[in-house]
């Protein structure tokens, strides 16, 4: 007998988005700790301040329009880059999942955009860092299920939870930049509800699946019908059971139908031997 294979465990890249943003985050940060690479980080992943601050952002250079996304890449340090992975590896693969990883990136993208013109017109001192991102993801994956007229209480708790924290204590620390948290935060809210209604689209688009594939049933009947005399099927017979039933009951009762006759014509015949042929 032939020896059945074990299964093996295998490691899968399950949300792509998630995994390559982190890892890159996390060679990023390693990276700058080789002296030659040391300023890596503040060149080309964190966005400059407001103008008129000390490092403002210059409208007339390509470079800084690059940095309004590419700053939630790069952090201070190893504390900063596990506080925001701690969150996105957690909520990322579970959005990346529900919403697919196109439309994640594109929400990751306009969170950068946003919380870094914000910080282009606000905020005199230079970004960088993923909390908004990590702010977006947990405001999304508050929305678990949504209607027109329905807002969920984990959303409310949730807003509460993290936006109030911001509003109250965020400010008073001038290392964090609270108005970025709040920016994602509102990016995730927006997020959640403008794609509120797409898993019940998908359950109707299943529903009429399956109906599209129990119709079809139902239709092969008249199919059939069309197609008996070239190549009879089983529902053609049985479609045809009940005209086929009648030609053989009109059939048996014409050969009954002519025995009656042909047993007139015998006695007629004998009556004319006997008595002649009626000439009346």
């Amino acid at each position: 007998m032939a020896k059945k294979k074990k299964a093996r465990l295998k490691i899968i890249y399950n949300a792509p988005v998630t995994l390559t943003f982190s890892i890159v985050s996390v060679i990023l940060l390693a990276v700058t700790h080789f002296p030659p690479l040391s300023g890596l980080i503040s060149t080309f992943f964190m966005v400059p301040g407001k103008i008129g601050s000390g490092i403002a952002f210059n409208w007339t250079n390509p470079l800084d329009y690059f940095l309004l996304f590419t700053h939630v890449l790069g952090h201070s340090d190893w504390n900063h880059l596990l506080a925001n992975l701690s969150f996105i590896l957690l909520l990322g693969p579970l959005l990346e999942e529900r919403y697919g990883s196109p439309m994640l990136i594109l929400m990751m993208s306009i969170t950068a955009l946003v919380t870094g013109v914000i910080n282009v017109c606000f905020i005199p001192r230079p970004m960088l860092g993923a909390s908004g991102i990590a702010f977006m993801m947990i405001l999304l994956s508050s929305f678990t299920a949504i209607s027109k007229h329905q807002i969920p209480l984990t959303f409310l708790l949730v807003l509460a939870l993290y936006m109030g924290r911001e509003f109250a204590t965020g400010f008073k620390n001038q290392d964090i930049s609270s108005l970025a948290h709040i920016t994602g935060g509102l990016c995730g809210s927006l997020f959640g509800f403008l794609t509120a209604h797409s898993p019940k689209g998908r359950r109707s688009t299943k529903a009429a699946d399956i109906s599209s594939l129990a119709q079809p049933s139902d239709n092969k009947a008249p199919a059939s019908k069309s197609s008996a005399t070239s190549a009879p099927s089983p529902a053609g017979s049985v479609a045809k059971a009940p005209s086929s039933a009648k030609k053989t009951a009109t059939k048996k009762a014409q050969p009954q139908k002519s025995s009656k006759d042909d047993s007139f014509d015998i006695y007629e015949q004998e009556a004319t031997i006997l008595f002649g042929e009626d000439e009346g």
